[in-house]
C-alpha cells in the first residue's frame, strides 16, 4: 500500500488551537464499524453506545511539562530541549534546537542554574543525550520550568496547562497527550461506570515518533519509534473476562490499542500483566485480538494513526467519515473533535 492512499484535503482552519472549555461539549461522529454509516452526535452522547458488559480501556499516563528553554554556558546561546524519554537515572533523549550548537560536552542551563544539562551523546536522528544536574527532586524543578509541548500545528498559547492532560493522568512519562482521552470528565466516566461499563487502564508513555511522517512511499517499510508500555495483570484479567462473556473492548485513543495489541500478540490472545517497548504498525490486514471498537480524534492525512483507524474499519470508510467530518466543519487533531468507531453491540452471558 502506499502512502497516498491515506490522503485527505484538510482545510487549514480547521485544525482546532484551543480547547472547549466543556471537555465533553465536543462533536462525536460515531462510524459504523462494518457498514460505514455515520451518525452525528455530541461527546457527552457517548453514554449512549456504550452497553453494559463493555470494558473502555484508558491510557492514564501523564504528559511532561518537558520543553525547556536554556542557554549555553560558554557563550550564552539559546537552546531548546524536548525531553523525549528517560534512558536511565537522570539520563534522557531530548531533541534540540538548534542542535548544531550542541555537542558532546556542552553544558546548557535552565532557570538561572537551577537545572544544568550536559550532552553526553549524539544520535544518529539528530537527538542527544542529556545528564540532568541539580539538587532536591527532578520532577519539581521541572514542573516549574518546563512548558507543556504541545504538537507544532498548534500556534495559540495553552492558558490551562492541565488542559493537555486528561483527567485521569497519573504516570508521568509522556512527551505527548494521549488525546482521545482529553474529551472525558470524572463525571462521564462515573455515568459511564453506573451504566455497568468497566473502566481499566494501561499505561503508553507517548513518544513523539508516532506523530513522525512516513517518509517511504510503501507503508509496509515504515519503521515505527518504540515506546514504553504497561499493563496490570488487573486490566489483563478484566478484558480476558469482558471478552469471554460476549463483551466488547472499546480502546480510548490509538495509544490503548497499540498496547493492547502489542500484549495480545505477545501472548496470543490472551492477555497478561506485561511492560517493555512496543514499535507495532498497525495498518489495513492487520487482524485484532485485544479491541472491538475505537474512540479517537481526527488525525493527519497520511499519517500512521490515519492507517491505524483504517485497519479496524476500512479505507475507504475512514476516509468518506474524514470528507464528512470536513464537510461538517469538524474540529481535527489533538483538540479537536472525536470519532466512535463502532463495533455491533454483542449479546453478554448475565
Amino acid at each position: 500500500m502506499n502512502v497516498t492512499d491515506f490522503d485527505f484535503e484538510l482545510p487549514e482552519e480547521l485544525i482546532a488551537q484551543t480547547p472547549l472549555l466543556d471537555r465533553t461539549a465536543s462533536r462525536l461522529l460515531v462510524l459504523d464499524k462494518e457498514t460505514g454509516a455515520v451518525e452525528h452526535r455530541h461527546f457527552r452522547d457517548i453514554i449512549d453506545h456504550l452497553h453494559k458488559g463493555d470494558t473502555l480501556v484508558l491510557n492514564d499516563t501523564r504528559v511532561l511539562p518537558a520543553r525547556l528553554m536554556g542557554t549555553k554556558e560558554d557563550t550564552g546561546a539559546n537552546i531548546e530541549v524536548l525531553l523525549l524519554k528517560q534512558i536511565e537515572d537522570d539520563v534522557w533523549e531530548t531533541l534540540v534546537k538548534p542542535a548544531k550548537k550542541v555537542k558532546v560536552g556542552t553544558v546548557v542551563s535552565f532557570g538561572g542554574g537551577l537545572l544544568r544539562a550536559e550532552c553526553t551523546g549524539i544520535l544518529e536522528h539528530g537527538g542527544r543525550h542529556f545528564k540532568m544536574i541539580y539538587d532536591g527532586i527532578f520532577y519539581e524543578i521541572l514542573d516549574a520550568l518546563g512548558e507543556m509541548p504541545l504538537p507544532p500545528y498548534i500556534r495559540e498559547k495553552l492558558e490551562d496547562q492541565d488542559r493537555y492532560q486528561t483527567v485521569f493522568a497519573k504516570e508521568r512519562g509522556s512527551a505527548a497527550a494521549p488525546t482521545a482521552g482529553l474529551h472525558f470528565t470524572d463525571e462521564l466516566l462515573d455515568r459511564i461506570r453506573a451504566k455497568g461499563v468497566e473502566i481499566a487502564f494501561i499505561t503508553l508513555h507517548v513518544g513523539l515518533g508516532t506523530f513522525r511522517p512516513v517518509s517511504v512511499d510503501s507503508i509496509e517499510d515504515h519503521e515505527m519509534h518504540a515506546e514504553f508500555y504497561r499493563i496490570s495483570q488487573q486490566t489483563a484479567d478484566l478484558i480476558n473476562q469482558t471478552r469471554q462473556q460476549g463483551g466488547r473492548v472499546i480502546s480510548v485513543g490509538t495509544t490503548s490499542t497499540r498496547t493492547l495489541e502489542s500484549v495480545a500478540r505477545k501472548f496470543d490472545g490472551d492477555l497478561q500483566e506485561d511492560s517493555g517497548w512496543t514499535d507495532i504498525f498497525i495498518y489495513p490486514g492487520y487482524r485484532f485480538q485485544a479491541i472491538d471498537g475505537l474512540i479517537t480524534n481526527f488525525h493527519l492525512p497520511k499519517s500512521t494513526l490515519v492507517m491505524l483507524v483504517s485497519a479496524l474499519s476500512s479505507r475507504d470508510h475512514i476516509l468518506n467519515a474524514y470528507e464528512e467530518a470536513v464537510k461538517e466543519r469538524y474540529r481535527f487533531f489533538s483538540f479537536g473533535d472525536a470519532m466512535f468507531i463502532e463495533p455491533q453491540k454483542k449479546e453478554t452471558h448475565e
